[in-house]
C-alpha cells in the first residue's frame, strides 16, 4: 500500500503522506515527470530528496517509485474536497444532533464503491467520512480501504466509541487516516451519558480514546458545548490538554437538516457566541457533500436539488455550480435586507433557522441586543 500521494489539488500539485501533517507543493513539470515515470523504476533523485526533507523517517531513495507512491491522474472537474455521510444511523441519540432522525439505511456496497470511484475521478483528494456514526456501518472498513486505495486523504469524524476495536485499529495501521476527529460531549459520565441519551456512552468514549491515543492516531477533538455540559467546558478543554490532543470548541447549535427546531433546546444560552461574518465559500464549486443514498448536494447544510450520483454519474456534477449560486441568493425571509452584506451565516443555514422558527439571536444580526 502506498505511503505517499502525489496529486493535483485544485490549481496546484501536492505531495502528501497519509497519517501525517505537512506536505509539499510540486511544480507542474515535476508532477508531470512523476506522472509518466515508470512505477517499477527508481524514484527520481530530486523526489527522494523532497520526501526526505519533508519526512526524515521516510527514505524512498533507490526504491521503485510505485513501491512508495501513488501518483494520481489529473481531473477536469476541479473538485478537491468532499464529505460523505456513510450512514445516518448512530449508537448515540444526542439531544443536539442536526441530522434529526437516525435512520439506519444507505446504499449497497457496490454503489458506495462506484460513488467513491466517481469522487476520485472528479479530483477529490481530501475526503471526510462521517455519519451518523460511520464506524457502525457494515461497509465502513471496506469503503474506507477503497477510498484509501484510490489515493484519498481521509478524515473520519466519529464519536470515538468503537475506536478500541482491533479491526478498526488494524485498518488504520495499514491505511493511515489523515485525521480522526472525535466529538466530545462531556467531561464526566453523568453529563456525557445525559447528552448522548445512552447509558455507558462515557465509558465507551474513554475506552476508545485510550486505544486511539495508544495507537497514536492523528486525533483532533471537537468539544460540543450544550446546556447539559456547559458547566464542564473548561474541564473538557483540560482533559484534551492532558491527553495531548488538539481541540476546537463548538457552542452554537443548529436546526436539523429538515429545518426542525427541536434540537435547539440543547443550546446553552450562556455559551451562544456571535458568529463571524460569512464571507462566502466554494461549496458546490470545489467541494461537495454526499448523503448515505448517493445524493450529492453543495454541502451538508444546503441539500436542495440533490444529484443522484449512482444514477447520473460524474456528469451530474456539472449542475452543482449553478445550484450553489442559486442557493446562496438572499431569498425568502432575507430578501430585501439592508445589511445582508454582513450576514453571519450563509443563506442555506439561515433558511434552516427560519424554518425552525429559531430566535433571531441564534443566527441574525437583527436579533442583536441594542445598546441602551
Amino acid at each position: 500500500m502506498h505511503a505517499l500521494i502525489v496529486s493535483p489539488f485544485l490549481e496546484q500539485h501536492v505531495l502528501v503522506r497519509p497519517g501525517a501533517r505537512g506536505g509539499a507543493l510540486l511544480p507542474e513539470e515535476r508532477y508531470e515527470e512523476l506522472r509518466v515515470h515508470a512505477s517499477d523504476q527508481p524514484a527520481p533523485v530530486w523526489y527522494a530528496d523532497a520526501v526526505r526533507e519533508q519526512w526524515a523517517d521516510l527514505d524512498v531513495d533507490g526504491r521503485p517509485l510505485g513501491e512508495s507512491t501513488l501518483v494520481r491522474q489529473p481531473s477536469t472537474w476541479g473538485y478537491g474536497k468532499a464529505s460523505w455521510e456513510v450512514n445516518l444511523g448512530c449508537n448515540y441519540k444526542c439531544k443536539h444532533c442536526y441530522l434529526g432522525l437516525k435512520v439506519n439505511s444507505g446504499m449497497p456496497f457496490e454503489d458506495k464503491r462506484q460513488c467513491l470511484n466517481i469522487m476520485a475521478e472528479a479530483g477529490v483528494l481530501f475526503l471526510q467520512v462521517t455519519g451518523g456514526e460511520p464506524t457502525i456501518d457494515k461497509d465502513f472498513l471496506r469503503s474506507y480501504r477503497h477510498a484509501f486505495a484510490l489515493g484519498m486523504m481521509i478524515t473520519v469524524s466519529t464519536n470515538g466509541s468503537l475506536l478500541w476495536k482491533e479491526n478498526i485499529l488494524q485498518t488504520f495501521r495499514e491505511c493511515p487516516p489523515y485525521r480522526v476527529t472525535v466529538s466530545m460531549y462531556g467531561a464526566t459520565k453523568a453529563s456525557y451519558d445525559e447528552l448522548t441519551q445512552r447509558e455507558g456512552a462515557w465509558d465507551q468514549f474513554v475506552q476508545g480514546m485510550n486505544a486511539a491515543r495508544h495507537a497514536r492516531l492523528p486525533l483532533r477533538m471537537s468539544i460540543v458545548v450544550t446546556d447539559d455540559n456547559g458547566h464542564e467546558e473548561q474541564a473538557m478543554i483540560d482533559l484534551c490538554k492532558a491527553w495531548g490532543v488538539e481541540y476546537e470548541v463548538f457552542t452554537n447549535m443548529t436546526p436539523t437538516i429538515y429545518g426542525g427546531g427541536e434540537v435547539l433546546t440543547a443550546q446553552s444560552k450562556e455559551h451562544l457566541r456571535v458568529r463571524k461574518q460569512f464571507t462566502g465559500c466554494n461549496a458546490g464549486h470545489t467541494f461537495f457533500h454526499m448523503d448515505p443514498h448517493g445524493l450529492v448536494s453543495i454541502c451538508k447544510i444546503g441539500r436542495d436539488d440533490q444529484i443522484g450520483l449512482p444514477h447520473e454519474g460524474i456528469q451530474g456534477l456539472a449542475r452543482l455550480g449553478a445550484i450553489a449560486d442559486r442557493l446562496m441568493l438572499r431569498t425568502g425571509g432575507c430578501s430585501g435586507c439592508t445589511i445582508a452584506g454582513t450576514c453571519r451565516v450563509c443563506r442555506p443555514l439561515a433558511k434552516h433557522y427560519q424554518e425552525a422558527k429559531a430566535p433571531l439571536a441564534a443566527y441574525c444580526q437583527h436579533g442583536d441586543k441594542k445598546a441602551g
